[in-house]
């Protein structure tokens, strides 16, 4: 015979579980009561009404969500792909259900388009350069068009910047001439620095003409010291002296 006890047994473990709730330390709950917001419990237990009152959980850690590659037209017109990292959190429970119908999408789609806007105001040496500039515009742009919704911007990173082939060799092309023009100006200011103490020596020389022969002499070890070398001189030391005397 079938007893009333096998449908209220289940009845009662259904009103428990729809009645009793418990939150984790980093879960609220926003509480409705006939269709109209109460209030943000949590964490613990909670006790809803029966058949009267719902809940919405939202978690309060910080999410992070990888924006997928935009197309992006800089300021020179150049068509590069860019993709970033964004790190958020929900601030407000109850303004990430009254305010929006799903936050974290919500949230991710106004991160592409703005990602594609900021970016395209400036020109592709700074897009390069400037990341740290960039990613505060960034997160300052969407966190002011999140904060209705409860939603706090943590960070936004720039992940990567994906340029077209012949932009990557025309800037390869780019380093190699700076780089030679950077070595041709420390030569050249190498040997203006040389000239001038040559000048400085000649200038001390000149005054005394027995630095020209011990000079003379000190040349003629260094050539001296290869030995597999045959040197001949067409004049000796005192041709030497006569030339100095007439200088």
């Amino acid at each position: 015979m079938f007893h009333p006890t096998f449908v209220l047994i289940p009845l009662v473990l259904i009103l428990i579980v729809n009645t009793i709730k418990i939150l984790k330390e980093y879960e609220r709950g926003v509480v409705f009561r006939l269709g109209r917001y109460v209030s943000v419990r949590g964490p613990g237990l909670i006790i809803l009404i029966p058949l009267i009152e719902k809940m919405v959980k939202v978690n309060l850690r910080t999410i992070v969500m990888d924006v997928p590659p935009q197309d992006v037209i800089t300021k020179d017109n150049v068509s590069v792909k860019v993709n970033a990292v964004l790190y958020f959190r929900a601030i407000e429970p109850e303004k990430t259900v009254l305010e929006v119908d799903d936050y974290i999408y919500a949230t991710s789609q106004l991160s592409q388009t703005t990602l594609r806007s900021i970016l395209g105001q400036f020109e592709l040496d700074d897009l390069l350069s400037e990341r740290e500039t960039i990613n505060q515009r960034l997160q300052g742009v969407i966190d002011s068009q999140t904060d209705p919704w409860g939603v706090k911007i943590s960070a936004v990173e720039i992940k990567h910047i994906d340029l077209p082939q012949e932009m990557q060799k025309a800037m390869a092309k780019q380093a190699d001439a700076e780089r030679e023009r950077r070595a041709k100006v420390i030569a050249a200011e190498g040997e203006l620095q040389a000239s001038h103490k040559l000048h400085e020596a000649s200038v001390i020389m000149a005054q005394s003409p027995v630095t020209i022969q011990l000079r003379y002499l000190q040349t003629l070890n260094q050539i001296a010291s290869d030995r597999t070398n045959t040197i001949v001189f067409p004049f000796n030391i005192d041709g030497v002296k006569e030339m100095l005397k007439k200088v």
